[in-house]
C-alpha cells in the first residue's frame, strides 16, 4: 500500500487555501489547513506532516515566527514558504529562519507541486540518526535503550526523553524552559524543582561507577551533556 503524502497549509486567505487544498487533492496529496499562525504551530507540533506550506503574513503569529519556534522545538518537518514578499532579502530572511524553500506569489501550481514533492522526499533527514553517542554513552532510539561502556542502563520513560533531548543537543546549553517545553510538553512554573529532581536521578544512573562525568549543570543557564575528552556533537560517527 502506497502512503499518500500529507501536508499542512498555513494560510489566512481562505480562498487561496481552498484552491491549494483542491489542487493538492487532485494531485493525490492529503492536506490540512490552519488559518492563523498559532493554530498552525499547534497542528504542526502535534501531528506528523511530510511538508508544511506556510504563508509569511499571518494573524496571531507570523509565518517566520512559526518556523523559528518549530525549529527550536527540534521539529524538522520541511517547510516551503509561500509569500507575496518575494524580494531577495525576503527570501534570504525566510531561509535563515529555518525554511527549506521559498516560492514567491504569484506562482504556478505545477512548480509548487514539484517543490513540495522534492521536500517530501527529504522529510525527516535530521531525524535519520536513530542513535546518539556522547563519549562512551550511547542512546538507541529504535530499541529505546541506553548503554555506557556496553553496559545497559535502565531508564524511566521521562528520563529517557530527557537524556535523548540532551544528547540531541550535545555540547550546547539546554535551558530549563527548553526542557519544560520539549520534554514535559507544557509550560509551568520554571522555578519548580521537577527538572532538578529528574536531572539528579539521570546523572546518578549514567555517571555512577564511571570516572568521566558527562552531564554538567551550567550555573544560571541550564544543563549540558558533553564529552570533555573529545570534541563531539553527540551524533554517531559516519
Amino acid at each position: 500500500m502506497v502512503t499518500r503524502m500529507k501536508i499542512l497549509i498555513i494560510e489566512d486567505d481562505l480562498e487561496a487555501a481552498a484552491y491549494l487544498a483542491k489542487a493538492f487533492r487532485e494531485a493525490g496529496i492529503v492536506s490540512d489547513h490552519a488559518s492563523d499562525g498559532e493554530s498552525g504551530l499547534f497542528m504542526a507540533s502535534e501531528n506528523s506532516y511530510d511538508v508544511l506550506v506556510i504563508d509569511r503574513m499571518l494573524p496571531r503569529r507570523d509565518g517566520l515566527s512559526v518556523i523559528t519556534e518549530l525549529r527550536r522545538k527540534a521539529i524538522h518537518t520541511p517547510v516551503l514558504i509561500l509569500s507575496a514578499l518575494g524580494q531577495v532579502d525576503d527570501r534570504v530572511t525566510g531561509l535563515r529562519a529555518g525554511g527549506d524553500d521559498y516560492l514567491p506569489k504569484p506562482y504556478a501550481f505545477n512548480e509548487l507541486l514539484a517543490r513540495v514533492e522534492v521536500l517530501g522526499r527529504r522529510k525527516g533527514a535530521p531525524e535519520q540518526d536513530m542513535a546518539y553517542r556522547v563519549g562512551d554513552l550511547e542512546l538507541d532510539r529504535l530499541s529505546h535503550s541506553v548503554r555506557r561502556q556496553g553496559k545497559e542502563i535502565p531508564l524511566q520513560p521521562r528520563e529517557f526523553r530527557l537524556l535523548e533531548y540532551l544528547m540531541k543537543n550535545a555540547g550546547q546549553v539546554v535551558t530549563r524552559t527548553m526542557l519544560l517545553e520539549n520534554v514535559w510538553d507544557y509550560h509551568f512554573d520554571p522555578q519548580t524543582n521537577v527538572i532538578d529532581v529528574h536531572v539528579s536521578r539521570l546523572r546518578s544512573k549514567i555517571e555512577k561507577d564511571y570516572d568521566q562525568p558527562l552531564l554538567r549543570t551550567v550555573r544560571g543557564a541550564g544543563y549540558m551533556i558533553k564529552d570533555e575528552a573529545a570534541k563531539g556533537d553527540g551524533r554517531p560517527d559516519p
